[in-house]
């Protein structure tokens, strides 16, 4: 699973193929669903920075996942534009 942290008109403008998308702004208030995602899962955002401070906010309270940085890096061959 690859959950990118970025705004949604980010997200919209192109992102990894099956990714989702929970804004960094709405992670406190949407924690249930990263506790029923599979652990571990991928985050990323456009440089690596949003999703870094989510990855260490999560694995602080026990919900495991990894920062991939820019979601470009994530997958290059599979992104809708």
């Amino acid at each position: 699973m690859v959950v990118d942290v970025r705004t949604p008109q980010e997200f919209m403008s192109g992102h990894v193929a099956g990714s989702i998308n929970i804004p960094m702004q709405e992670v406190v208030q949407r924690l249930d669903e990263f506790k029923r995602m599979d652990q571990p899962f991928i985050l990323c955002c456009a440089s690596g920075n949003r999703s870094g401070q989510v990855a260490a906010y999560l694995n602080g309270i026990g919900i495991k996942c990894e920062n991939a940085g820019s979601w470009m890096d994530v997958n290059p061959i599979h992104h809708i534009y």
